[in-house]
């Protein structure tokens, strides 16, 4: 423990055995230890910042106390204090790119950045930046030590079992009404000239960065696609262990083929042209900036797709072929054309997609679809396309139902391993409170506690 901590513990203890009565003698309380938890304080104000927090990302807080919240900012320190004992780090530059975007977000939401700051009871946004980094850095590395405890955690059949057998029938969970979505997506093909077009403009680019000492990043905040990135000046870090196989592979090997200050020359990817800079390698990391470009579409182009589309609806329509045969053969999404068009739910992976849970987006699209129908076609975008066309059918449908072992067991699963890592959480935490250095402010001593961090 380095001098600067143990200063630190050794004034919190000062201030945590005063009697409240001495700090409320006619005197305003600036701010004070409300606990120590290892090498980490928990001030007063981090409760009210937490609270401002919540309350800013949109997470109503009327029915939380003050000492949920506590409880909740002696967790992270607790998770914090081991991580850093178990040498678990964070990324500082995704936290920051993250924090840049979640600050921007907020400014817009309530009207300016002024207010934002003005909310926030800060003199600068600096200070705001600041405060946010170390809010978002402290929530990473105990979310980081807690994937670290539960990270083998697995349930056998047999303990799944024991888990549905375990629950009072009159408690068994009910599952809502399931279905199968399947798709089938045409995308507009943009001509070559236009292609030609686009590398030529990442070509100027990259002359003009290289010959004239132009600005790289003010050229992505001016000029890319990628509009969400623009913010941060198409700021990204790759880790060459981690995260291949995470992006477009053409653009990954580009990134690590790169030297520093290198530019790239125009490549295609799926989500359009690229060039990139490669501005910093710190051993198996790589900060790049890029300039995303994407062809334009023409009219001509857009109205062939729907027409191809539209036929090939007509086809299944009137039987000549199934709605899965048309997806192999024509459908443009390669995530499900094999698999006859079947969406994959993100949450669960598998086909099945309960009602109540869906995307509202994806649920307005095939609410009024019984088995076997076929919707109209839809236009569509997403971040790779502008403009897309799709066609829909559901199958397979099952009402709403109590639990059931065999039909169910995907899921029961689920909630057999959820169960099983809340246990694991909580008897690390149990042991790892007994095993630190825990002091809590006379003022919070009356709190109720889920976990003993009383020590009593």
């Amino acid at each position: 423990m380095n001098y600067v901590v143990v200063i630190a513990i050794l004034t919190s203890n000062l201030l945590l055995s005063q009697d409240n009565s001495t700090i409320d003698n006619n005197r305003n309380k600036i701010d004070g230890v409300a606990a120590v938890v290892g090498d980490f304080l928990v001030l007063d104000s981090d409760i009210e910042k937490q609270f401002n927090q919540l309350k800013a990302s949109g997470i109503s807080t009327d029915d939380m106390t003050t000492c949920q919240v506590f409880g909740k900012l002696l967790e992270d320190k607790l998770y914090q204090h081991h991580a850093i004992q178990d040498s678990i780090t964070v990324n500082s530059l995704e936290i920051q790119s993250f924090v840049d975007q979640q600050i921007d977000a907020f400014a817009e939401q309530i009207g300016s950045m002024e207010k934002l700051i003005n909310y926030y009871n800060k003199n600068s946004e600096q200070e705001l930046r600041n405060e946010m980094f170390e809010l978002n850095k402290s929530s990473e590395l105990a979310k980081k030590m807690q994937e670290k405890i539960i990270d083998e955690t697995e349930v056998t059949p047999e303990e799944v079992r024991q888990f549905f057998n375990s629950i009072p029938k009159n408690d068994r969970p009910f599952f809502g009404t399931e279905l199968k979505v399947a798709q089938i997506v045409v995308i507009p093909e943009t001509t070559e000239e236009e292609k030609k077009k686009v590398i030529d403009r990442l070509k100027e680019f990259k002359a003009d960065v290289e010959d004239n000492g132009a600005n790289f990043t003010t050229k992505v905040v001016l000029y890319s696609d990628d509009l969400a990135s623009r913010r941060s000046g198409g700021k990204l870090t790759l880790n060459r262990k981690k995260q291949r196989g995470q992006f477009d592979r053409n653009f990954v090997e580009t990134v690590f083929s790169l030297r520093e200050g290198e530019i790239s020359d125009p490549f295609e990817s799926d989500f359009g042209y690229f060039i990139i800079i490669l501005d910093k390698i710190r051993g198996q990391e790589y900060d790049v900036r890029y300039i995303l470009l994407r062809p334009k579409l023409k009219p001509f182009d857009i109205a062939e797709a729907a027409k191809k589309l539209e036929d090939a609806r007509n086809t299944i329509l009137s039987g000549d072929l199934t709605f899965a045969e048309v997806a192999l053969e024509i459908s443009d999404e390669i995530e499900t054309k094999f698999e006859g068009g079947k969406l994959i739910n993100p949450e669960t992976q598998d086909f099945n997609f309960e009602l109540t849970k869906m995307d509202p987006e994806l649920y307005s699209q095939i609410e009024k679809l019984k088995d076997g129908d076929v919707s109209i076609v839809l236009r569509d975008e997403d971040r790779l396309n502008p403009v897309k066309f799709k066609i829909l059918t559901v199958t397979d449908r099952v009402d709403e139902h109590e639990a059931n072992f065999a039909t169910d067991y995907i899921k029961i699963q689920a909630l057999a391993l959820q169960n099983k890592k809340l246990k694991e959480i909580e008897k690390w935490q149990n042991t790892k409170i007994d095993d630190t250095y825990i002091k809590i402010a006379n003022e919070y001593k009356d709190c109720e506690f889920y976990s003993n961090w009383l020590k009593k």
